[in-house]
């Protein structure tokens, strides 16, 4: 079908100055129509992308990449966990935590919280949230001082500093000739951090793990085991990997399963748009079909002589899809071109176009994050361009299937 002589036609048709001007403007408003629509999908998915990014290394903050518990909550054995779990290939680090609810007063103050237990030389292997730091060292934690590391926003509803004191409630109990009464437990608070996520900038306490051990009676046990790979999209199959061999008595879970709604719900909405924007290339790739019929109506007198010189159903067929193609592929390479250059550039376009209109579009006092982030996937470039110039070229089907149909005689009739 697509033989020189077809692509050569085909070509020259496209170059050549109509005399309907109409049909011109026809095909230049489906080739900026792709372009505009496959510039929208690579800047949009790739702004996703760049969110999805760094919420999620906000999460990995606070989550690891791997945790190993024991199924009733304790973790006695833990040393022998750590070394059977640093065995695997892929695991670069692990360390021991605690992690328990209670509440943290202040005066009148009152907050519910995640207390977490750590081992302040162990947990940077393991952890980024000691970069994250606003105020004091994480290596102000010392076993037996009782000192606490607050989220900022939590320090804030209790109206503390570093320095000042702070009571600690835990869920236990303490049996007295008055009565039951809460565990209670001065604190120092000896830091505070921010990691951009108000679910735990606002809840989480870390201290000692042996201070954990003492604050809730568990002895030399522990809640479980946190470990990092070297990388974390490998995290469910490590998972399925240790909990079918070594840590087969063991709870083993991975960072997407603790936020499985969100990356679930994530996934789902860049879906959904990307079927959204895609209708923009769809509406722009079928004004082809409108651009070639109305081709194929003005060039009936040619397709007549190129039958009647001996020309075949398919070559005439070739000659159009060869014209609606060209279209299609110039359309798709703008747009290609114009959605990388853009993604790759957000960072000096949005503060351009933010000077430009005396405006900003993520104010810091507001948002976490106060630019407009991208992360460029390639594999998302490529999905998008096999899908506009697969639409182009089904555009082009019926006008030259329809072309190809022409009857010479009835053609020339009039001419």
């Amino acid at each position: 079908m697509f033989n020189p002589v077809e692509l050569f036609i085909g070509l020259r048709y496209t170059r050549a100055k109509r005399r309907n001007h109409f049909i011109s403007f026809i095909s230049l408003s489906s080739m900026m129509g792709i372009a505009l629509g496959v510039t929208a999908l690579i800047t949009v998915l790739s702004v996703m992308n760049g969110f999805e990014k760094e919420v999620r290394g906000g999460i990995l903050n606070m989550v690891s990449h791997l945790t190993v518990t024991d199924f009733e909550g304790k973790l006695k054995n833990w040393p022998d966990v750590v070394k059977k779990t640093k065995t695997h290939k892929n695991i670069i680090a692990a360390a021991p935590y605690i992690e328990a609810q209670g509440m943290m007063m202040n005066g009148t103050s009152v907050n519910g919280t995640l207390i977490r237990g750590i081992l302040p030389e162990q947990e940077p292997s393991v952890s980024n949230i000691f970069s994250k730091m606003k105020e004091g060292r994480y290596s102000d934690l010392k076993a037996g001082k009782f000192g606490v590391i607050l989220g900022q926003d939590l320090a804030r509803i209790l109206g503390v500093h570093v320095g000042d004191k702070v009571t600690m409630v835990t869920p236990s109990a303490n049996v007295t000739p008055a009565g039951v009464a809460p565990r209670l437990k001065r604190f120092t608070v000896v830091g505070t951090f921010y990691v951009g996520m108000y679910e735990y900038d606002s809840t989480m306490a870390i201290i000692h793990l042996k201070d954990a051990q003492r604050l809730f009676r568990m002895k030399n046990s522990i809640t479980g085991v946190r470990a990092k790979l070297d990388d974390l999209f490998v995290a469910p199959l490590i998972r399925d990997q240790l909990q079918d061999n070594d840590l087969s008595d063991y709870w083993v879970r991975d960072w997407s399963s603790y936020h499985a709604n969100y990356f679930r719900a994530v996934k789902i909405e860049k879906r959904m748009i990307f079927l959204l924007l895609l209708l923009i290339v769809a509406v722009a790739t079928f004004n082809i079909v409108s651009t070639l019929v109305m081709v194929v109506t003005d060039k009936q007198s040619d397709i007549a002589i190129l039958r009647t010189l001996g020309a075949s159903p398919n070559s005439i067929m070739g000659i159009f899809m060869v014209q609606g193609a060209i279209i299609g592929f110039i359309g798709t390479l703008v747009g290609t071109v114009g959605g990388v250059s853009l993604a790759l550039n957000l960072d000096v376009v949005i503060p351009f176009l933010e000077g430009l209109f005396g405006m900003q579009i993520l104010d810091p006092a507001v948002y976490y994050i106060s630019v407009v982030p991208s992360d460029l996937h390639w594999d998302d470039v490529w999905t998008i361009c096999s899908i506009s110039l697969a639409l182009g070229l089904v555009a082009t089907l019926y006008p030259a299937w329809r072309a190809s149909k022409t009857q010479p005689a009835e053609a020339l009739r009039y001419e």
